[in-house]
């Protein structure tokens, strides 16, 4: 068993130090072992070390948990080309327990939180409780319960002192965005901080997080095709959170399935995460494989809420206007409304066209009017075209200015686009989008189904 996390600021920081020199180190070290040796010896020294990392990348970031850990779940999604790609689906695979097999900690230490934040004995809350967990995360573990009316649930419980932990990460984050400015020039990162302080400080409180579920769950309460489990409030506390129990396929085994499964499946992912962003202006902030399960019933389940985003309706109606222009490949209005908004702060160095070329890359899957088959390369070369120097965008978007919460959005699109990418799901995104982009009637039959039901729940 693992022990609870580092609470310490220098111990964490420490740590990801340490991680990080013995990456350089080992990268060095990798190129020297490779001097005077055949190509296959190179080959297969290369993709042994690059497996060695991603152990190391699990034991450390996976006992780290909190706020570092999500480093290595966005790994796990996307196909950054940071290792030989003969061994990219082992490295994947390992990096993939940091999403929802990270090492446990004793249940010994999870029984005090949990009765502490409902002030009774588990057994005088639950009728039956398992003491191993069904999923460990990035700042807490889930367990399966019953209660005494019968009703099977899921307990959400956090690490204890994880709370301090990921604060310590916040603190470690504002020394690094002193330097980031000079990486990611086109980022506020004075707002940023604060916005993303203010996202983790929700996510630890699982109160907030169990009003969102109930929300959500009522909001598509009756859904053909998406079920959101609700909370159990009245067993919810700061550190519990109590919902509803949902079984299926998890995401590896829906990977697995037959294409149309898969597209099916994309297709729900990409109406849930993306539609919600363009139809309401709120939407869940961290989709990756471990939230997404598929019923026997065929509907797809979507799980953890504690990152969720609500932007302004000003800003949801900017989202919407700018890609409908560049969807329309309209790169004059693109550029006036990026600079109305004040998104560009130096307009005259940047051309309509580059901006246009830009938001083509980073997004280009679902503004193309084409059947696309999304793969982990694509969402990769999404990703480095949006925050990467290596883009050959960089130079120009540095004289862009994004605020925080549309930078919550890209990186909601992106995650969608990686999940989207393990699966290899195919469609045509664009005809999808022009539902909310456009208002456009749905072209497919799971948008039939959802207009129809959405048509249902309005009043009369």
């Amino acid at each position: 068993m693992r022990k609870a996390p580092p609470r310490s600021r220098l111990v964490r920081g420490t740590a990801l130090g340490r991680l990080a020199a013995g990456q350089a180190l080992r990268q060095a070290g990798s190129k020297v072992a490779a001097l005077g040796r055949s190509g296959e010896e190179k080959r297969r020294l290369l993709d042994r070390r690059a497996l060695e990392a991603a152990d190391q990348l699990v034991s450390v970031l996976g006992g780290m948990k909190g706020a570092a850990m999500k480093i290595g779940q966005l790994l796990s999604v996307l196909d950054l080309d940071l290792v030989p790609e003969s061994v990219r689906p082992e490295f994947r695979r390992k990096l993939a327990v940091l999403l929802d097999r990270a090492p446990a900690v004793p249940f010994s230490g999870m029984r005090k939180v949990i009765e502490a934040d409902l002030a009774a004995p588990i057994a005088e809350v639950f009728a039956e409780f398992d003491e191993n967990p069904v999923a460990a995360a990035s700042i807490g573990q889930v367990y399966r319960a019953r209660l005494a009316d019968g009703r099977a649930v899921a307990v959400k419980v956090q690490y204890p002192g994880i709370a301090t932990a990921v604060r310590a990460d916040l603190k470690n984050l504002a020394l690094f965005l002193r330097l980031a400015p000079d990486l990611f020039p086109g980022l506020e990162m004075d707002s940023l901080a604060r916005e993303i302080r203010l996202r983790v400080e929700e996510e630890l409180d699982y109160r907030l997080e169990a009003r969102t579920q109930h929300d959500l769950a009522t909001r598509f309460a009756g859904h053909p095709f998406l079920v959101i489990p609700d909370s159990v409030g009245e067993l919810c506390g700061e550190r519990v959170l109590v919902t509803e129990f949902v079984d299926g396929l998890d995401f590896d085994h829906i990977a697995a399935q037959p294409q149309p499964v898969r597209d099916r499946v994309g297709e729900i992912v990409y109406r849930f995460y993306c539609g919600s962003l363009f139809r309401t202006g709120d939407f869940p902030g961290d989709p990756h494989p471990g939230n997404v399960l598929l019923r026997p019933d065929g509907r797809v389940a979507f799980l953890d809420f504690g990152l969720f985003k609500r932007m302004s309706p000003e800003s949801a109606a900017l989202e919407r206007s700018v890609l409908r222009a560049a969807a329309d490949g309209d790169a004059e209005q693109v550029h006036a409304r990026m600079t109305a908004a004040g998104i560009l702060g130096e307009p005259g160095r940047i051309q309509p066209d580059e901006v246009l070329a830009y938001i083509e890359d980073a997004v280009g899957w679902y503004l193309a009017d084409a059947e696309i088959e999304a793969t982990p390369e694509l969402a990769a070369e999404a990703m480095i075209s949006s925050i990467d120097p290596r883009s050959p965008h960089y130079r120009k978007m540095r004289w862009q200015y994004l605020p925080p919460e549309h930078l919550f959005a890209r990186r909601a699109e992106l995650y969608t686009f990686g999940l989207l990418g393990r699966l290899r799901a195919r469609g045509n995104w664009h005809r999808i989008a022009r539902e909310w982009l456009h208002g456009e009637e749905p072209v497919t039959e799971l948008g039939r189904i959802d207009a129809a039901w959405r048509a249902a729940q309005e009043p009369r």
